[in-house]
C-alpha cells in the first residue's frame, strides 16, 4: 500500500505534462510500474526542475535598499515595512523545496532499477546521468533552504534544516530536529561529489570515439552512444560544472560573517571552490570574461542564438528561451504601456561611481549634485531609467521629474515611480508593450552567471589573502575587479586610479567589491541575501529624487525599512514548529 501512496503524490505533476507521454497515462502507478516506464520514472526528477527556486524572477530587491514597488500589495514591500512574520513569510520555501526533495529521494531509490534503454551501455549512461542530475538538484534545494531558513537559535546553535536522504512514507517519523549548518553544508558537499562522479563537466556532442570518457571507453561506448545520452539535447540540465557552482555558493554562504562562527568553512575554502568553477572557462579565466556580459539581457543576437541550449561565456546555467513581453508590461514606465513596478532607489543610484572610477562622495570624482547623471558609470544608464533617459523601441524620452506631464512623473499615478527612477535592466527595449500592437522578444533567465562567480571569488580571495593575493591561483581579487570595471567602462581613462589607491587596503577593497557586486547583480535577487550574510545594515530607508524646475532635491525617506536584528535570518514556518516540537525556531521569531 505504501508504494501506491508514494506514486499518487506525483500525479498532479504528471497530468500537467500529459502530452509528453504516449500512450496516455493511467491515473495510478505503483513503484514497480516505474521500472519499465522510464519516461514516467523521469517525471519524479522532472518535478525538481518544475520546482527550481531559480526558475522565475523574485524582485526581492524591493525588500532592500535598492528598490521599492509602486504596488501596495507587493509581498516584499509589505515584508520590508513591518509585516514579516513566521506565519507571513514571502521568503518561505520550507514546504515547497522539501516536497521536491521527497521526489528526488524517491527517484534516487528507484533509479538503478529502471530500464532506461534497450542498449545496456546506453541504459547505464542514462542511469548515471539521471542519478547525477538528482544529486545535483538535491544540493541546489538544500542550498536554497539554507538561504531562507538557516540561522541561530536562542541557545546559540547555528542550525540548518533536517537532512533527509531517503523518501518518507506514511509511517515515517516526521518530528525530526534540524541538523547543524555544518552538517548541512557537508551534505551539499557529499551530494556534489556524487553528482560530479556521474555527470560530465558540460554536455555536448562528440564525433570521435577517443573523446569518450575513459570510464565509458573501457566498456566499449562509442561516440554516438555517448552523444545520445550526454549530447546537446541535455544542455542546461544539471551538469558537473553547475553542481560545482552550487557547492561554491554554499561555501561562500557558510564562510560569511552571519554564519562563520558556526561552521568550519573559511574564506579560503570559498575562494578555492569559486576558482574550480572559473577554471571551466579556461586556464586564465579573468582574460575570458565575456566582454558583453554586463548587458546579457539585451544582447539580441546572443539571445536569438541560444535556442539549442548553447550558452554564451557569461552564462553557466539558464532557463529556457521564451518569446514574450511580460517583463516589459510589468516594468516599463507608463508611457511605454508598462506598470513600472520596480523603482530603483537613490541609494542604488548613488552607489554607481563616476566614469573615472571614483565614488561620488570623493572630492576627486567631479560629481555635480545638480547634474547628477553626467559622466557617471555607464552601467547606470544601462540598468536604470532616470529623468531624461531614452527607452523603448522608439527611444522615447522618459521624464520622471515631479513637474513632468505624463504618468512617468514622480507619484503621478498608481503606475508611476515613487523614487524618480524605473528599472531598465533585464528589459528588452525592442519590445512594444502597447496592447493594441504587442511586439514580443526572446528572453531567458540566467540561473548562474559567471560574473556572480567572479565577484564571489574576489570577495572570498580578498578576505583570505588580501587584495592582491592569489592563494596559488593565477589571479587575485584586484585582478577580477579591475577586469569587471574595465568591461563596464569605468576608470578606463585614468588607469582606474581609485582602484589603484585601494588595492593595498583589504577593508577598502572589501567595500569596493561589495559595491561592484551590488551594481553588477542588481535586480537579480542577490542584494537581499548579500546584506544578511555580510551582516551589513538592512534597515536603511529607501531614498528617491524629486526634480522640479530643473532643481534636484533628494527624498530622504520614500519608504522606511522595518527590520529587527534577528531578521538577518529567516524563520522556520510557524505552523511547522507547532506540529513538530523537535523543530527549534530561529532566535527572535
Amino acid at each position: 500500500m505504501k508504494n501506491i501512496i508514494k506514486l499518487l503524490v506525483i500525479i498532479p505533476f504528471l497530468f500537467s505534462c500529459e502530452d509528453v507521454f504516449e500512450p496516455a497515462m493511467e491515473n495510478f502507478r505503483t513503484v514497480e510500474s516505474l521500472y519499465n516506464e522510464p519516461s514516467f520514472a523521469q517525471g519524479l526528477l522532472g518535478h525538481a526542475y518544475i520546482g527550481n527556486p531559480l526558475g522565475s524572477w523574485s524582485f526581492n530587491d524591493v525588500a532592500t535598499d535598492d528598490a521599492v514597488s509602486n504596488d501596495p500589495n507587493n509581498n516584499y514591500r509589505r515584508m520590508a515595512t513591518g509585516q514579516w512574520r513566521s506565519n507571513n513569510n514571502p521568503m518561505d520555501r520550507w514546504q515547497y523545496l522539501r516536497a521536491s526533495v521527497q521526489y528526488i529521494n524517491l527517484f534516487i531509490e528507484i533509479v538503478d532499477d529502471v530500464n532506461w534503454a534497450s542498449d545496456p551501455l546506453v541504459a547505464e549512461m542514462f542511469r548515471d546521468r539521471m542519478k547525477g542530475d538528482a544529486y545535483g538538484m538535491r544540493a541546489l534545494y538544500m542550498y536554497h533552504l539554507l538561504l531562507n531558513h538557516a540561522g541561530w537559535t536562542e541557545d546559540g546553535r547555528c542550525l540548518g534544516i533536517p537532512i533527509l536522504t531517503h523518501s518518507e512514507t506514511v509511517t515515517s517519523d516526521f518530528n525530526i530536529p534540524r541538523n547543524t549548518l555544518q552538517e548541512c553544508i557537508e551534505q551539499i558537499y557529499a551530494d556534489v561529489d556524487s553528482a560530479t562522479t556521474f555527470l560530465p563537466v558540460n554536455y555536448g556532442e562528440i564525433s570521435n570515439d577517443n573523446l569518450v570518457p575513459v570510464k565509458y571507453q573501457a566498456k566499449g561506448v562509442t561516440a554516438a552512444q555517448y552523444s545520445r545520452v550526454f549530447g546537446d539535447q541535455s544542455r542546461n540540465r544539471m551538469s558537473g560544472a553547475i553542481a560545482e557552482a552550487i557547492r561554491a555558493q554554499a561555501t561562500l554562504l557558510a564562510a560569511s560573517p552571519a554564519y562563520s562562527e558556526g561552521v568550519s568553512y573559511t574564506w579560503e575554502n570559498a575562494a578555492q571552490q569559486m576558482a574550480i568553477v572559473l577554471s571551466r572557462l579556461g586556464a586564465n579565466p579573468v582574460s575570458l570574461i565575456d566582454p558583453t556580459g554586463l548587458t546579457w539581457y539585451a544582447n539580441a543576437t546572443d539571445i536569438t542564438n541560444t535556442a539549442s541550449g548553447v550558452n554564451v561565456k557569461e552564462i553557466l546555467w539558464r532557463g529556457n528561451r521564451e518569446e514574450n513581453s511580460s517583463l516589459e508590461v510589468e516594468h516599463f514606465p507608463p508611457s511605454l504601456f508598462g506598470s513600472g513596478r520596480v523603482n530603483p532607489t537613490q541609494n542604488l543610484v548613488d552607489a554607481f561611481p563616476m566614469a573615472n572610477g571614483y565614488p561620488i562622495t570623493s572630492p576627486e570624482s567631479g560629481y555635480n549634485p545638480q547634474s547628477p547623471y553626467t559622466d557617471r558609470d555607464p552601467r547606470l544608464s544601462n540598468y536604470i531609467i532616470y529623468n531624461g533617459s531614452t527607452a523603448g523601441n522608439q527611444n522615447s524620452v522618459i521624464t520622471t521629474a515631479n513637474d513632468g506631464t505624463t504618468n512617468d512623473a514622480l507619484g503621478r499615478a498608481e503606475t508611476s515611480t515613487r523614487t524618480g527612477y524605473y528599472m531598465k535592466k533585464l528589459l528588452r527595449q525592442d519590445v512594444n508593450a502597447n496592447p493594441s500592437s504587442i511586439v514580443n522578444q526572446f528572453h531567458y533567465k540566467p540561473f548562474i552567471r559567471f560574473t556572480e562567480i567572479f565577484l564571489s571569488y574576489a570577495e572570498a580571495a580578498n578576505e583570505a589573502w588580501g587584495p592582491t593575493g592569489t592563494g596559488g591561483n593565477s589571479y587575485s581579487a584586484y585582478d577580477v575587479i579591475k577586469a569587471i570595471r574595465a568591461r563596464a567602462g569605468v576608470g578606463t581613462t585614468n588607469g582606474d586610479a581609485y582602484l589603484e589607491s585601494v588595492k593595498g587596503d583589504k577593508d577598502a577593497m572589501r567595500t569596493l567589491i561589495h559595491n561592484e557586486r551590488r551594481l553588477e547583480l542588481c535586480f537579480e535577487g542577490h542584494r537581499f541575501w548579500d546584506l544578511r550574510r555580510w551582516k551589513e545594515p538592512i534597515a536603511d530607508p529607501a531614498k528617491g529624487m524629486r526634480i522640479e524646475a530643473g532643481s534636484y532635491s533628494p527624498i530622504s525617506n520614500v519608504e522606511a525599512r522595518s527590520y529587527a536584528d534577528y531578521m538577518y535570518y529567516g524563520p522556520i514556518p510557524y505552523d511547522e514548529t507547532l506540529k513538530f516540537n523537535a523543530l527549534i525556531q530561529n532566535k527572535g521569531w
